[in-house]
Parts: structure tokens; sequence; C-alpha cells
């Protein structure tokens, strides 16, 4: 695990499984008609039960950059913020990508939430690398606390090396 601090921020880099995180909100990178399919959206529906599914109805559908907010249902989390990324080197990946973060960080803080965990974002099925996920994410966070902030913990929860790695890489390099 790879700690580190931005202002009143803890941020943190650990290996499992973001669903099962006794955390206040995750990110879940969602399809753009928000349906729950493989993945982590199993494990949000298996886990979470119905009412995460019933409440995504209500948003129809987002465009690259758009969030939606539910509760986690019986998960150990409170919320879930869905957000909609870039997927399979589409144009601008990089800059749709750091919409995203924002965005997702936007809605935390207007949703009252001092503790967040991301996955990495859009890397493995969707195709984002993951030394430009892990550029994107840590540059974005970084950029987002260091405005000010009423997040308190920031926590890339991964399951894998290939994400685990880049993102600590950036991490130790903030100093």
């Amino acid at each position: 695990m790879v700690t580190k601090k931005i202002k009143n921020t803890v941020i943190r880099l650990e290996k499992g499984d973001i669903t099962d995180m006794d955390i206040e909100a995750f990110v879940f990178y969602a399809r753009s008609d928000l349906e729950l399919g493989s993945g982590y959206g199993t494990a949000i529906l298996t886990r979470g039960g119905t009412n995460v599914r019933k409440e995504l109805k209500n948003f129809g559908t987002l465009e690259v950059g758009q969030v939606a907010v539910t509760s986690a249902g019986e998960m150990k989390a409170k919320y879930i913020i869905h957000v909609v990324g870039p997927k399979f080197q589409e144009k601008d990946t990089e800059t749709k990508l750091r919409t995203t973060m924002r965005n997702a960080l936007k809605a935390a803080e207007e949703k009252g939430i001092q503790s967040i965990a991301f996955p990495p974002m859009g890397s493995g099925f969707y195709g984002v690398p993951p030394e430009l996920c892990a550029t994107v994410m840590v540059s974005e966070i970084k950029k987002y606390l260091g405005n000010g902030s009423n997040i308190k913990e920031v926590v890339f929860c991964v399951l894998h090396t290939r994400d685990f790695n880049p993102l600590k890489a950036q991490l130790e390099a903030l100093g």
C-alpha cells in the first residue's frame, strides 16, 4: 500500500475489490446506457441488490464525462458514482478522461462525500492504457485537491499489477 497526502486529504493505493470496500462512495466506470453488465456491474447487482439498477433507470443515457450518483444498495459503501468515460482509443481520450475525473470529484463534493475510491479509470476492458490512466488520475486528483476540498480520503483500488505499478509510480512522484 502506498499513502500520500495533499493538503488535508489522504490518498491511498491498494489492491482489492472496490465493490467490497468499507468506504463512503466508490466510482464505477459505467456504460453510457447505465446498464450493469459484466465485471463490476455484476458485482454491484449481486452485492448491492436491485435498487441500484432501479435508481439508474431515472438517469437515461449519459454522454462521456457525465455522472450519475446512486445509493450502493446493500453494499458497505453508501454511494456509487457512475461515470461514463472514454473507451477503445476514441478521439481525445486524455481530455475526456480528465473531464470524467473532475466530474466524479465534483459529484462527490456536491453529495458531501468525504471518502471515495476509484478503480483504474477505463483501463482493462475499455482500452485506456494503464500509464495514461495513472497519469491522468493522479494529476487530476492533485489539481482538484490542491484547490481545496472537503474530501478527506481518496483510494485507488486496483485488482491487477498492470494497473497498480503505474499508479504507484505516479503517486511516488508526488514527493
